[in-house]
């Protein structure tokens, strides 16, 4: 995205820094480091002159937002912290990879963990009160380690009226390279009653 920016000087530095987390509020300041080819110093110091929070805190500030309810199951049960929520359209969440999530031996995450963060979004995606997952069609694209950030995009592609059978894609990155992909068939209502699959099961209560 940012090249050949190792002489910027410091007004121009912080105008990409601004650009950078602009488009992507999710960065982390080593990323910052990488793209603006400074010490992470550098960047807190800079974000701290344009009174730019951190990341926890820039989440935060997301999170306490105006959006959509989850309806479909209780926050809770979701797995990772929803910013954004747009019922039956879209939705974000972002989970951090800790100690408990990963293989003790390789600090690589368990991938039912990835699984979860998708299917749980997927589901709470859904502006109904009961929504269950029949099925999905997933790919681990490569592997999330320890202290890893991984956000998960969810995209309702299609909603169909016969059986009440939504369709719904999830994408999750750390940072702008994609981890894992999910195609998911959500059952609604009273479609899901009649015709999921494993019922309490796939409502994800991990």
């Amino acid at each position: 995205m940012v090249r050949d920016i190792e002489r910027l000087p410091k007004r121009q530095r912080q105008q990409q820094l601004v650009k950078i987390i602009e488009e992507n509020p999710f960065v982390t300041d080593q990323e910052l480091t990488r793209m603006l080819k400074v010490s992470i110093q550098t960047i807190r110091l800079d974000r701290m002159e344009l009174g730019i929070p951190e990341l926890r805190e820039r989440l935060k500030l997301m999170a306490e937002r105006s959006y959509d309810q989850v309806r479909s199951l209780p926050l809770h049960e979701v797995i990772g912290d929803i910013v954004d929520l747009q019922l039956d359209r879209s939705g974000i969440s972002i989970f951090e990879i800790r100690e408990e999530h990963v293989f003790s031996r390789t600090h690589i995450a368990r991938g039912h963990h990835l699984f979860a963060q998708a299917n749980s979004l997927a589901v709470a995606v859904i502006n109904e009160e009961i929504a269950l997952t029949a099925s999905a069609d997933i790919r681990f694209v490569r592997s999330v380690k320890l202290g890893e950030k991984c956000i998960a995009k969810a995209y309702v592609r299609s909603i169909s009226g016969v059986r009440s059978k939504a369709k719904v894609e999830v994408f999750s990155y750390v940072g702008e390279e994609m981890v894992f992909q999910g195609h998911f068939i959500i059952y609604r209502s009273a479609g899901a009653m009649n015709g999921s699959e494993g019922g309490d099961e796939h409502e994800n209560r991990h």
